[in-house]
């Protein structure tokens, strides 16, 4: 058992230092992800930032910092940041969503690409919970993704 956890262990720092800037951007996108996985059932809560309860923002913030990346505590301001993804088809797990009423140009609620159409976010009705992209109330409302 032993040898097996130290195989294990050499195997993951071999290949972590061939090319660590490579596996950078896949490690704390998956592990936002987890972390925010691990945040659901979570009450919706505004201006919340913490497991007692998140808003949507809060949540991205929250996640994206326990996977080591810092983002502003607004969705209005983490979408000024990032690569700016215009389509629902060149989503990458880990893209930030930005949704706004009537599409209006400043975003409203946000939520984190899980991959196969999934989003999770944190929405005044639900909490902390996952739903599809193509979700009849949040598609219309899609104004863009920014990818971190």
């Amino acid at each position: 058992m032993l040898k097996k956890a130290i195989a294990a262990l050499s195997l993951a720092v071999m290949f972590g230092s061939v090319s660590p800037m490579m596996g950078e951007a896949a490690t704390y996108h998956t592990k936002a992800i987890s972390v925010a996985k691990t945040n659901l059932g979570v009450p919706y809560k505004w201006g919340g930032t913490t497991p007692n309860g998140f808003d949507c923002s809060g949540l991205i913030q929250y996640s994206f910092g326990k996977a080591g990346k810092s983002l502003p505590r607004t969705s209005a301001d983490m979408y000024k940041k990032g690569t700016r993804i215009m389509h629902y088809t060149s989503l990458k797990p880990g893209d930030l969503v930005f949704f706004a009423p009537n599409r209006a140009s400043r975003p409203t609620h946000a939520s984190i690409y899980m991959g196969s159409n999934k989003m999770i976010h944190s929405s005044s009705s639900k909490g902390v919970s996952t739903t599809s992209i193509y979700n009849t109330y949040w598609k219309p409302q899609f104004i863009g993704a920014k990818r971190i």
